[in-house]
């Protein structure tokens, strides 16, 4: 690739004004990987460290239009989508990235805030199991989100019922569980495999935006899913290992530890 070239990666995903999760987190890592970083933001939220306290959806046609303007100047890569927010922007979502079927997507199915709040009533959660897994390369749910889309409690029957609606890679994640370690575990058809990561004692905002990020850009690099599975997760460990305080509540990761 010519040195003035640099891999696109297109996030859809949320604007967090205390610029630790959401577009700005994403923005962050995808140019750690030294790709660039094209955003179309899905929602606005009020928030801070501690929760989200309100979010407001962009219009579908506005999304729509971004996007299609955006994706017929500039190849793109790869997706990353990350806050959808309401089953109206999750159609707009789907409605531009199905006409791209060779771009690999990377979904976070960001179903609650790290404070807590609901961010998906019944109908996205239906529209993401129907539209937008169909077309997913790999999955980043957590446990919980995990055991949400599916109705399952098993991490195993999870992931099987995730690639059974059409994920091609499932990495369930076990960092809000209360273990020990850190135990992920990745499904696909012909692949399971676990990881397991020394557990760091703070929390964190925005850990699986720069996770699903990460995966993101290394597949716009041309890495392999298994491999840029892999190198993402170990990427974001260093980010968290290396994050500072701005605020009362979660940490942010630092995504730019290796300068």
């Amino acid at each position: 690739m010519n040195r003035m070239q640099r891999p696109v990666v297109v996030s859809f995903s949320g604007h967090d004004p205390s610029g630790g999760a959401g577009i700005q987190a994403d923005i962050e890592t995808i140019t750690s990987h030294q790709c660039h970083a094209a955003s179309i933001i899905t929602c606005l939220t009020t928030q801070n460290t501690l929760n989200i306290a309100k979010i407001v959806p962009q219009k579908p046609e506005d999304i729509i239009y971004q996007a299609d303007l955006l994706l017929r100047d500039m190849p793109v890569h790869a997706f990353k989508i990350g806050l959808i927010g309401h089953d109206d922007v999750a159609h707009a979502i789907y409605d531009v990235i199905h006409k791209y079927p060779l771009i690999p997507v990377v979904l976070d199915p960001i179903l609650a805030a790290g404070g807590g709040k609901d961010l998906a009533d019944t109908a996205l959660m239906d529209t993401i199991r129907t539209l937008l897994l169909p077309l997913t390369t790999v999955l980043t749910p957590n446990f919980k989100e995990a055991k949400r889309l599916t109705q399952l409690d098993d991490v195993n029957a999870c992931g099987a019922r995730l690639l059974d609606l059409g994920a091609e890679y499932v990495l369930v994640t076990g960092g809000d569980e209360n273990t020990e370690s850190v135990v992920n575990q990745l499904f696909s058809k012909k692949h399971h495999e676990s990881y397991t990561w020394s557990r760091l004692p703070l929390h964190y905002h925005g850990s699986g935006c720069t996770l699903a990020s990460s995966i993101a850009s290394l597949l716009a690099l041309g890495v392999t899913p298994v491999q840029a599975i892999n190198d993402a997760q170990e990427y974001t460990w260093h980010s968290l290992q290396s994050a500072y305080q701005t605020g009362g509540g979660q940490v942010n990761p630092n995504r730019l530890f290796w300068r």
